[in-house]
Order: structure tokens, then C-alpha cells, then sequence
């Protein structure tokens, strides 16, 4: 990472690159804005992504430091963000869907899984724990041939999910 792309998050005041922080800008109505995509124009100010600290900087309305002059963050900036990150994974996952990088179905899955070509499990929040249980192993026999540890998760409830890969 070169020094040109090192940004300071504007609550811990750690160093690090664009991909570990969130960009907040200043809207016409003197409000916060969560910039995901880093294109909205003007002075923009760095926070840690993790939400407890998007909440301490709306909380200590950090951002008007930043800014230099009078903003306000909406009531529930980090919720704001969780949503709209949110959407963009869910968006992000419906293109893979298309490009045909995405595999449904317990069987294919598991097959996925223990050849090594997943990168990723993604499970529905009400997933049944047979069917977790069952993907796990796959993974850990995966670990125990020296493959890779393909990491698992639940982020996203199953309408959501249903909706973003077109089920």
C-alpha cells in the first residue's frame, strides 16, 4: 500500500487503506453521507468499518470536526450503513449468480466444498442445523486433506437471499 492511498479513521485515528474504511461525505443539507463506492464529490472523512465505530463517531458527531463546518448524522447512521451494505452484498452476490460463480443446492455445495473450489458458504439464517452440520464436515475434510479452510456464514435471511439469487 503506498501513502497516497493510507487513510485515518477519524474516531480511533489509526492508519490504513480505503478497503478497512468507510467514506462519509457532507450533503447539500448539511447531513452525513455514507459513500460505499467512494465516487460522491467533496470533502469526505474516513471511520473504521465496524459499526460500534460508525456509531461512536455519529455519537460524538466526530464528522463536524472532520468536515470543518456544522453536519448532522442521521439518527441511525450505522444502521444506515449496515443496510446499505447490505444491499450491495446482496447485489454483488445476485451478479455472481449470473456470471455463473454461484452454486445452490445442498448437494452441489457440498460437492464444491470438498474439491477445494469454494471460496465461501454462504448460509441462510434459518438454515436447518442438519444441513449446516453437513456442509461443515465437508469443510473440515477438506482442512484435514490440506486443502483450504473455506470459512462460513449466515448473514442474510432466506427471502433476502432467495431474492438476490433469483430463487
Amino acid at each position: 500500500m503506498d501513502e497516497m492511498s493510507e487513510r485515518t479513521c477519524i474516531v480511533t485515528r489509526r492508519t490504513g487503506g480505503p478497503e478497512g474504511l468507510l467514506r462519509f461525505v457532507a450533503g447539500p443539507d448539511m447531513s452525513v453521507v455514507p459513500d460505499l463506492k467512494r465516487r460522491l464529490p467533496g470533502r469526505g472523512c474516513w471511520v473504521t468499518a465496524e459499526r460500534s465505530v460508525v456509531d461512536e463517531a455519529a455519537r460524538k458527531n466526530l464528522f463536524a470536526r472532520a468536515f470543518k463546518t456544522r453536519v448532522t448524522p442521521p439518527e441511525d447512521l450505522g444502521g444506515m450503513v449496515d443496510q446499505l451494505m447490505a444491499r450491495a452484498a446482496l447485489g454483488a452476490l445476485g451478479l455472481a449468480r449470473k456470471a455463473g460463480k454461484v452454486v445452490l443446492g445442498a448437494a452441489k455445495v457440498e460437492s464444491a466444498v470438498r474439491s477445494g473450489k469454494a471460496l465461501l458458504v454462504l448460509h441462510a439464517q434459518e438454515a436447518s442445523p442438519d444441513g449446516v452440520r453437513k456442509i461443515d464436515q465437508a469443510r473440515r475434510a477438506v482442512v484435514h486433506q490440506e486443502g483450504p479452510d473455506i470459512p462460513a456464514y449466515k448473514l442474510f435471511p432466506e427471502a433476502e437471499l432467495g431474492l438476490a439469487l433469483g430463487g
